[in-house]
């Protein structure tokens, strides 16, 4: 994401031509867009977005338990001991 930005905030000192990046060439001002093509096509190929979106979607569901136990008045400490 950040490489994204960082392609967007070039772009428009590009266009705009402000400072030393209006004077630089196109190809060094788009490769932050190329580098997040990269990393996006190997965190899709590795199933690392695919790990991080399974970890929050189980922690949703550890908090949800857990308030609605709260909400039965259960003790979620309570029943691990057991």
């Amino acid at each position: 994401m950040y490489v994204v930005v960082l392609g967007v905030v070039l772009l428009i000192l590009k266009l705009a031509e402000f400072g030393p990046v209006g004077h630089w060439p196109y190809w060094a001002v788009l490769w932050p867009f190329g580098l997040a093509v990269i990393w996006w096509s190997y965190a899709d190929s590795s199933g690392f977005n695919k790990r991080r979106e399974i970890e929050k979607m189980e922690d949703r569901k550890r908090k949800r338990r857990r308030h609605n136990l709260e909400a039965l008045g259960m003790d979620p400490q309570s029943r691990r001991k057991r």
